[in-house]
């Protein structure tokens, strides 16, 4: 059984204006940093904070730790006339330049796309799982490509953009595809294959490091992990956990003997991502391996059947399968958000986000 670590980004919001704000970052970080057992970052606009968790080996384990850092994180905000809210876009955006954190490389980055940093109010959910090396790692990234669009459908929290719906459940997933090297990833044949195509990325002037490389999933050049960076940043603690331990379970199995990956064609992976960026869990999903079109919620069922022994030796099962039986009953973060919004525009949207932040 895999050990995991999740990373979680946050806007920090005016909670007069609901537009991104910018809090002077090195004390606000310093103070949450010296609480944690995990690591408080800063991201690449200032209205941005990233919490980085410790390893974790349960489920248990990583929700008594997010729910912690997010009620103090909650707190602090409060203390500063702000809201915080675990949004994959920003509802609303000022109509200015926004301040990019002072880093070198996130400098280096909006120097050479200013048009697309600009607009980059955009905040993910990564999952890091543990890997025993390389080539494990490209046998687990493999397996992974045909769930990737239906994580992304689970996960979508970002439907709303410049105060009014964009028509897309993850619309973080639609502005992402402005960045050099995104969406699902090809299949490579070992971890060789895989550094030498990444070589041939790295040496055009269009990626300026790996980290430039942003994959759905794709293998931690500085951990032994493989990262699933497909979903948006989570409402509730709860759900991101979800992702988390469904991520897992996936890459034990992938890793089992026995365990085999296909060569899906890479326009039908591409079409069903996209697909999974309009609908989310309210429409119809795409079948990787033949085209045809599915319900989110047979999908699902394949999914857990699936991996259901990687979840019932995790100890899992029941909590997967009760959080996502609630999930299609009541909705996922896109659904929650529109609902929100229908009942009292973008400031009870922001306001409901916020209480979900201790959820």
């Amino acid at each position: 059984m895999s050990t995991f670590g999740i990373e979680e980004e946050f806007f920090m919001i005016d909670a007069e204006t609901g537009l991104p704000a910018e809090p002077d970052p090195n004390p606000f970080k310093e103070l949450l940093d010296s609480q944690r057992r995990g690591e408080v970052q800063h991201e690449l606009l200032a209205c941005q904070l990233e919490y980085a968790s410790a390893i974790c080996e349960d489920r248990n384990q990583a929700l008594v730790e997010l729910r912690g850092f997010r009620s103090a994180l909650a707190h602090q905000a409060e203390a500063s006339s702000m809201i915080v809210a675990g949004l994959g876009a920003a509802p609303m955006i000022a109509q200015k330049t926004p301040t990019v954190t002072d880093n070198e490389r996130y400098q280096d980055i909006h120097a050479l796309l200013p048009g697309i940093t600009s607009e980059h109010y955009m905040c993910g959910l990564h999952i890091h799982v543990s890997i025993p090396d390389r080539d494990a790692g490209v046998r687990a990234l493999n397996f992974l490509r045909p769930w990737l669009p239906l994580f992304c459908a689970l996960g979508a929290n970002s439907p709303l953009w410049h105060g009014a719906d964009s028509g897309f459940s993850s619309w973080r997933t639609i502005h992402y595809r402005k960045w050099s090297v995104q969406g699902i990833p090809p299949h490579f044949s070992d971890a060789l294959d895989y550094e030498s195509r990444l070589r041939v990325l790295v040496d055009t002037e269009a990626v300026p490091d790996q980290g430039h490389i942003g994959w759905a999933v794709r293998l931690s050049e500085t951990h032994p992990t493989i990262e699933l960076r497909v979903a948006d940043s989570q409402l509730r603690a709860h759900d991101s956990v979800l992702i988390a331990v469904l991520a897992r379970a996936v890459v034990d199995t992938a890793l089992k003997p026995g365990a085999t990956s296909y060569e899906y064609l890479p326009e039908r992976l591409d079409i069903a991502f996209w697909q999974a960026a309009k609908h989310g869990l309210t429409g119809n999903q795409i079948n990787p391996g033949d085209g045809s079109t599915v319900s989110s919620k047979d999908l699902m069922s394949r999914l857990l059947r699936l991996i259901e022994p990687a979840l019932r030796e995790s100890g899992d099962y029941d909590f997967a399968v009760h959080s996502l039986r609630n999930i299609l009953e009541m909705g996922n973060g896109a659904v929650r958000q529109r609902a929100a919004f229908e009942r009292g525009s973008i400031s009870h949207l922001l306001a409901n986000a916020h209480s979900e932040m201790r959820m």
